[in-house]
C-alpha cells in the first residue's frame, strides 16, 4: 500500500497553487507544509502526494518511466479532474476516456506544471 508520493519541483509555490487547485477537485488538502515540502491528502490516515525542492539542493528532474496515478469513483470525476490538470496548465498526455488494456479502466494522462506525469483513473463496474 502506498503511503504518499513524492514529486520534485524547481518552483515550490507554483507547484503548490497547482495541486491547491486540482487536488481540491478530489477533496484533497494540505495536511503537511514546511518550507520545501508540502503534502496534500483527502484524510491524514490516508495516502498523499506531495511536492518538494529537492534536499540535496540539486536541480529537480522527471523520473523516466515514474507515473502517479489518482484513483477517484466515476468516469465524470474523471474527466472533472483532467479537464482542471489541462486548465491549470498542465500538458496532455492522454484525453480521458476508456482504456482498452483493461475492461472497465477509464484513464485520462497529463504532465504537471514541472513535467511529472500523472493519470486519473476509475475502474468502470458493469451492470449487474
Amino acid at each position: 500500500m502506498i503511503g504518499y508520493v513524492t514529486l520534485g519541483t524547481n518552483d515550490i509555490q507554483n507547484a503548490a497553487n497547482f495541486y491547491d487547485a486540482l487536488l481540491a477537485e478530489i477533496g484533497a488538502q494540505r495536511f503537511i507544509e514546511i518550507d520545501q515540502f508540502i503534502a496534500w491528502s483527502v484524510s491524514p490516515e490516508g495516502p498523499a502526494i506531495a511536492v518538494t525542492k529537492p534536499f540535496d539542493g540539486n536541480r529537480a528532474t522527471v523520473g523516466n518511466g515514474v507515473m502517479v496515478a489518482l484513483q477517484v469513483d466515476s468516469p465524470e470525476k474523471v474527466n472533472l479532474v483532467y479537464n482542471k490538470a489541462i486548465a491549470l496548465g498542465a500538458k496532455d498526455e492522454g484525453a480521458a476516456g476508456p482504456r482498452g488494456a483493461l475492461p472497465g479502466f477509464y484513464a485520462g494522462y497529463f504532465r504537471d506544471l514541472d513535467g511529472n506525469k500523472l493519470n486519473v483513473f476509475c475502474m468502470i463496474q458493469p451492470n449487474s
